[in-house]
């Protein structure tokens, strides 16, 4: 089954966040809590961690993107 990695709400008033640097790639192996990419706020840069264990499948948001707040950014295949 595949999980959903979105952008997260870092503080009250963040609507967007930029993506830093891709910290996995598709095809990695990842641990609940792994750091899968760093994001830009307009106040902090930030990791983004994984939720669950499997397989980085599908990067949605490239390098250097800007993406809006609980939007898609990729996708972990959940083993088991």
């Amino acid at each position: 089954m595949r999980k959903e990695i979105v952008m997260p709400k870092i503080g009250l008033d963040m609507e967007e966040g930029i993506i830093c640097e891709w910290k996995k790639a598709v095809g990695d192996k990842v641990s609940q809590g792994d750091v899968l990419c760093e994001i830009e706020t307009d106040k902090a840069v930030t990791n983004v961690e994984s939720a669950v264990t499997g397989t980085l499948v599908e990067i949605v948001a490239k390098e250097g993107d800007t993406v809006e707040i609980t939007k898609t950014i990729g996708w972990v295949e959940v083993d088991g």
